[in-house]
C-alpha cells in the first residue's frame, strides 16, 4: 500500500449521519491500513480474518457513538472452530483485535462453496458487548446468544434484546489487489430507529423506508476505497438529504508492554516464574494481540 493511500483521509474513519428530518440516526466506517494491519499480525485463515474483520469494524460502530471515555469490547466465544473473538475499540480511536482457533476445524468448515459466517465458526456461545471506563469503574455488560449466521445480525439481536432500539447493520471485508500484494479492507454501517414520542409520532413509517434504502446497500461499497463515505450515503439517501458529521480517525494500536508484562509476571509465585525461564534465560510472553515477542529477565520481575 503507497504512503498516500495509507493517509487518505476517507479511510480509517467513523462518523455520524443525519437524514434530515427523519427520526434515525446511523454511523459509517471504513478501514484500510489499520485493519490490514491487525488482519496480518497473524496468518489467519480467510474466513476467520473476515470474521475479525467484521468485529473490528463493528467494534468502531458501537464505540464511536459512546458519550464517555474508556473501551467498548465486542467479543464472541463458543464451541466452534474458532472458539474467541474480540476487538476491543477505545476513545483515542485505537483498535486491536485476534481470534482463537482450531486450523484443522477452520479448514473442515471452509470446504463448501459459501465462506462461513459466524455461526458456523463460533458454534453455539455468546455474543457480549463490554464497556470499560477504567479501573475504579463498574463494567457494563451485555449478553445475548449467537444465534444468527453473521456478525452483523449477532449484533442486531443484541441491541434488539438488550437496548430495545430497533438497528440494522452491515459490515463488510474484503481484500484488494494493490502494486504490493493484497491487503485487507473493512466496512460497516449502523442504523437505528429513534423511538417515538408526543413531539415525533409514529417512527414506524420512516423506519421502514429507511430500512429499505439499507437493503440496496451492497458489501463491496463499503469497502471500496474509491467510493467515499459521502458518496455512499448520497447514493442510499439522496433523495431525503444526509448530512455526514465530523469523522473520527481510527488505528490500529496495542496497549502491551514490558512494564504491563512484568506486573502480569509478578502475579506468579517464584517458582512459577521459575519454570517459565527457557535457555536463554529469559521468560518468553507473545502479546496475543500484536504477536510482538517480549524476553523477560527473571530478575527484573522481582
Amino acid at each position: 500500500m503507497t504512503d498516500s493511500a495509507k493517509d487518505d483521509p476517507k479511510d480509517n474513519l467513523v462518523a455520524a449521519f443525519q437524514i434530515e428530518g427523519w427520526p434515525v440516526r446511523g454511523r459509517i466506517v471504513r478501514l484500510g491500513a489499520a485493519v490490514d494491519e491487525i488482519l496480518t499480525r497473524h496468518a489467519y485463515p480467510e474466513p476467520v480474518a473476515n470474521l475479525l474483520g467484521e468485529a473490528c469494524a463493528l467494534a468502531a460502530l458501537v464505540g464511536s457513538s459512546l458519550k464517555i471515555e474508556g473501551r467498548l469490547i465486542v467479543q464472541a466465544q463458543g464451541d466452534g472452530p474458532v472458539s474467541y473473538v474480540v476487538c476491543d475499540y477505545d476513545s483515542e480511536g485505537s483498535l486491536r483485535g485476534y481470534c482463537r482457533y482450531d486450523a484443522d476445524k477452520v479448514a473442515e468448515a471452509s470446504k463448501g462453496f459459501v465462506r462461513p459466517g459466524a455461526r458456523t465458526l463460533l458454534g453455539e456461545g455468546l455474543f457480549v458487548m463490554t464497556i470499560d471506563q477504567g479501573p475504579d469503574t463498574e463494567r457494563y455488560q451485555g449478553v445475548t446468544p449467537i444465534e444468527g449466521e453473521t456478525l452483523a445480525l449477532c449484533a442486531e439481536q443484541y441491541f434488539d434484546q438488550s437496548e430495545q432500539t430497533p438497528t440494522r447493520v452491515r459490515l463488510a471485508v474484503g481484500q484488494l489487489q494493490t502494486e504490493e500484494g493484497f491487503v485487507w479492507r473493512a466496512g460497516g454501517m449502523l442504523l437505528q430507529n429513534i423511538a417515538e414520542d408526543d413531539a415525533r409520532g409514529s417512527t414506524l413509517d420512516v423506519w421502514e423506508r429507511a430500512q429499505a434504502l439499507f437493503e440496496t446497500l451492497g458489501e463491496d461499497e463499503l469497502v471500496d476505497p474509491t467510493v467515499p463515505p459521502e458518496l455512499l450515503l448520497y447514493r442510499l439517501f439522496h433523495e431525503d438529504g444526509v448530512r455526514l458529521e465530523a469523522a473520527r480517525p481510527l488505528k490500529a494500536f496495542c496497549r502491551c508492554s514490558e512494564d504491563r508484562i512484568r506486573a502480569v509476571l509478578q502475579s506468579f509465585s517464584p517458582e512459577e516464574r521459575d519454570g517459565m525461564v527457557e535457555d536463554d534465560g529469559a521468560i518468553k510472553v507473545t502479546c496475543e494481540y500484536c504477536s510482538r515477542v517480549y524476553a523477560i529477565p527473571p530478575q527484573s520481575v522481582e
